[in-house]
């Protein structure tokens, strides 16, 4: 499936006001979210959590993340939105009952409240990504998913 550029066009700004946003809250603002569960050759590190202004249930969280080749995040979903960015590497975005969405260096995706989804490394060297969670404050950040029984 070809993705459509001029929507990872927009995507791209979107997440980079976002992004610059948070780089200009105060330091004492940043609350180190709690860790995703991580697996073999994936490891994610939350960058910082904020609040969003007029909301006082949703808070953003920057996480940085890394896929080493083949690797794979768990099976999840999150309780908001997510928007990300691939800095390095090609990765595949893979949601049950649709067909895998492929994204390179340079590329942004996004994932809607609730849904199953699982990232993999697909390239040939390792991967890393961004990824703003516009989540609701106070629940878990990511919510580990049983992988679908192969048939």
């Amino acid at each position: 499936m070809k993705p459509h550029h001029h929507l990872f066009s927009h995507a791209r700004a979107g997440a980079g006001a976002l992004l610059a946003a948070l780089a200009c809250l105060p330091a004492m603002a940043q609350t180190p979210p709690p860790a995703s569960p991580q697996g073999s050759g994936f490891v994610s590190a939350p960058l910082i959590s904020a609040p969003i202004t007029g909301d006082d249930g949703k808070e953003a969280v920057l996480v940085s993340a890394t896929l080493a080749v083949g690797a794979a995040t768990p099976v999840h979903r999150h309780p908001g939105d997510c928007i990300g960015t691939v800095v390095e590497g090609t990765i595949e975005m893979r949601i049950p009952g649709q067909e895998p969405r492929r994204y390179n260096a340079g590329q942004a995706y996004t994932s809607a409240r609730g849904t199953t989804h699982q990232l993999v490394n697909v390239g040939t060297t390792p991967a890393r990504f961004l990824n703003t969670l516009l989540v609701d404050k106070g629940k878990p950040r990511i919510e580990p998913v049983a992988a679908p029984e192969a048939k």
